[in-house]
């Protein structure tokens, strides 16, 4: 295209996710309400999305403007048995790449529709002064926007991957990130996202599940993001991956405005409401990728229950 953006290497993906709920975990006879991650289309990224059924039927989907989509179902609890929960369907998604000049970026514009993705977002999303003195010393004064945020993707890119505790845990994550001296996938772009909105670059949350195409079955949970460089528009980035191991730009720099296709995106932003509405406390109160499950009583915590993701890459001629 014009702008150096393509969508390529489009693949169809059938995917199965479950929720189960671990037998005795309530009482018989009680009714189970369980909310399992649903994608969103997103155009260029996953389109063509296609629901395939649930067990229990008459699952309850939440409309596609839900930036943490779900698909909502009940079921009662037996007597020494799980409770599972299931949803199946198919998309097609494609891996994006942006051939990016950074002589033509230009300051980002006055647009309110950027406003949001510019401000601060407590708790987790705040312009403390450990962070200010860390973009200081990052930036060393540069202002041009393609090399502050190419400085402040490497040295996010830096920070050594670790596990990390439940997000529910840590009281604003963007600064965890910075001082604990580690960070996991969603530390690490949330305080790149703090980073980009401090120096006037909007920036924004993405994060679902990773897969492979392969026998083993990978899969896991992951957190990437987006950034917005005039003139290009919001372009994908994931720092987690970060700078790749190749004396070629365009590979070492791909996570740098391109994502590749073996990732689903449930989530367009962290803490969002569920539909309908959660009557007790979350289990993960920032992101949604396992999901989430309660009974009259209360939440039922992880360890009550096993989440299951399962993928398979089918022909994309087959699907038409």
């Amino acid at each position: 295209t014009a702008s150096g953006r393509s969508s390529v290497l489009p693949q169809r993906v059938q995917v199965t996710q479950s929720l189960t709920v671990k037998a005795d975990a309530v009482p018989a006879g009680t009714r189970l309400r369980a909310w399992i991650p649903y994608p969103r289309e997103i155009p260029g990224q996953q389109e063509r999305l296609q629901w395939r059924g649930s067990t229990p039927g008459q699952a309850r989907i939440a409309p596609a403007s839900a930036l943490q989509r779900t698909a909502y179902l009940e079921g009662t609890a037996v007597a020494g048995q799980p409770t599972r929960f299931e949803i199946r369907y198919a998309l097609t998604v494609s891996a994006r790449h942006t051939a990016i000049d950074p002589g033509s970026v230009q300051p980002t514009p006055v647009d309110p529709a950027l406003a949001p993705y510019l401000a601060e977002q407590p708790p987790h999303v705040r312009f403390t002064p450990a962070l200010r003195l860390f973009s200081a010393q990052v930036l060393q004064g540069e202002t041009r926007p393609y090399d502050v945020a190419r400085r402040l993707f490497d040295a996010v890119d830096q920070i050594p991957w670790a596990g990390a505790r439940e997000y529910s845990t840590l009281s604003n994550i963007s600064d965890y990130a910075l001082r604990a001296g580690h960070a996991d996938c969603g530390q690490q772009t949330l305080l790149l996202i703090t980073l980009l909105r401090m120096n006037g670059i909007p920036a924004r949350w993405q994060s679902g599940m990773v897969h492979a195409d392969n026998p083993a079955g990978y899969n896991n949970l992951h957190d990437w993001g987006a950034l917005y460089l005039a003139p290009y528009g919001w372009l994908p980035m994931d720092v987690t991956s970060g700078r790749l191991d190749s004396p070629q730009p365009a590979l070492r720099d791909f996570y740098f405005g391109g994502l590749d296709a073996y990732r689903i995106a449930f989530n367009d932003d962290i803490g969002q409401p569920l539909v309908p509405a959660k009557r007790h406390p979350r289990s993960d109160t920032v992101d949604s990728q396992r999901g989430e499950v309660e009974w009259d009583g209360g939440n039922l915590y992880f360890d009550q229950w096993n989440y299951d993701f399962q993928s398979h890459i089918v022909p994309l001629a087959a699907t038409r």
